[in-house]
């Protein structure tokens, strides 16, 4: 009974699975509420399958990539890093002009409670040194990015000198965690039919009613990346139309990270599609997980578009050096979001310092964060992801066109 839907599974694209289990959803939740909510396990075991495989595939991934890394092969991570850096900071302008040209204003209700948010630049720094040399066992326990990340560069520079046997050792236990989580991904449009069914007969369709205009300037700034500035950034690169890639990059990565709401879990599909780009290996292996932390341009637009919306509702005049400041510390927020527990949401607090809006009026807007984070963290995860191998496709395209 089962071979006819095993033989669909593999013919039929995990994307088109996802938005069949999406309607699915949506559609269970509205005609039997009762059963939408008892699917919620569905959604529950994908996503805790997803979190507990992510921390051990990014900490295998580097060691086995750097460790076989060639001597004398930088892998281009300069010019990549410098493209993350350049679509963080850029997303972060377009994030403020859009809320300067579209201001939001909130109705601020009660404030969240029992969170911590960062009291400065400073401590988000101090923040990500103390989770760089976390012990590297509590790091993947805690899935603290920062540390593994650190711990595995500096494991597999540690085993470059090792035996070959060692780093061949390595490089399967890679490849082995990889098949672990990209069969888990196979599992996603059951995990989603799960989730969107429950939490749509949990809130309802009309939860996000009151904020439509403040989530219609995140998401429209999110799009506006994505169409607009990093095809630009692409076309710097290669001199050519970048629409091909950046539409294959949205559609394979995008979509798929809008779903699990996961950079570390879309490692897979970030990877699977550098390899079919044939890409330089030694590259996408360490920029792709690099950038799955990082990083984190819809974080920059997060932060800098509620910071604002705050501040218009408080009535606070925003000049052009403040905006400009803005800019700069959502950037270097969003490189460091991985980092703090809460992600973006919770450096909102941050940037409102700059307004000197008080912490507790900060914290409402965090509250609404969450409300609306069903649709602005996904949109979030998918343009934070998809840029990855956007970006690092890019490089290696430019440095192919340049030897060639």
């Amino acid at each position: 009974m089962f071979h006819p839907l095993l033989r669909w599974s593999k013919q039929t694209s995990i994307v088109t699975q996802i938005v069949i289990g999406l309607v699915l959803g949506i559609a269970l939740a509205l005609i039997w509420p009762d059963a939408a909510l008892r699917v919620e396990l569905l959604g529950t075991l994908f996503i805790s399958a997803l979190k507990a495989v992510a921390p051990i595939l990014v900490f295998v991934l580097v060691i086995a990539a750097i460790s076989n890394q060639s001597p004398g092969q930088t892998g281009h991570l300069r010019p990549i890093l410098g493209l993350y850096l350049v679509g963080t900071l850029t997303a972060a302008i377009v994030g403020v002009t859009a809320s300067m040209l579209f201001p939001s204003t909130l109705v601020l209700k009660d404030a969240a409670s029992g969170m911590a948010a960062p009291g400065g630049i400073g401590e988000v720094l101090v923040q990500l040194l103390k989770s760089a040399v976390a012990n590297p066992v509590n790091a993947l326990l805690n899935a603290n990015y920062i540390g593994i990340l650190v711990w595995a560069i500096a494991i597999g520079i540690a085993l470059r000198k090792g035996a070959d046997s060692t780093r061949q050792a390595m490089a399967d236990l890679s490849s082995g965690i990889t098949l672990i989580i990209q069969a888990v991904i196979r599992l996603a449009p059951l995990g989603i039919f799960g989730l969107v069914a429950s939490t749509v007969a949990t809130t309802g369709t009309q939860v996000l009613a009151g904020y439509v205009h403040l989530l219609a300037v995140l998401l429209g700034s999110m799009l506006f990346v994505a169409l607009i500035v990093n095809p630009l950034i692409v076309w710097w690169q290669i001199r050519r139309n970048p629409y091909p890639l950046v539409w294959m990059c949205l559609r394979e990565s995008g979509v798929t990270a809008f779903f699990t709401r996961s950079s570390a879990a879309n490692i897979p599909v970030n990877l699977a599609i550098a390899k079919r780009l044939n890409l330089d290996e030694n590259t996408y292996s360490v920029a792709i997980p690099l950038g799955a932390t990082i990083n984190m341009a819809g974080a920059a637009i997060t932060i800098s578009v509620l910071s604002l919306a705050a501040a218009h509702t408080l009535g606070i005049a925003v000049d052009m050096p403040t905006a400009i400041l803005l800019c700069v510390v959502a950037s270097v927020c969003a490189c460091g979001a991985s980092g703090v527990a809460g992600g973006s949401l919770l450096l909102i607090p941050l940037a409102c310092s700059l307004f000197g809006i008080s912490n507790d009026v900060a914290m409402q807007v965090v509250a609404i964060g969450f409300i609306i984070g069903v649709l602005q963290d996904s949109a979030e995860t998918a343009l934070n992801s998809s840029t990855d191998v956007l970006f690092t496709a890019a490089a290696c395209m430019a440095k192919e066109q340049r030897q060639g």
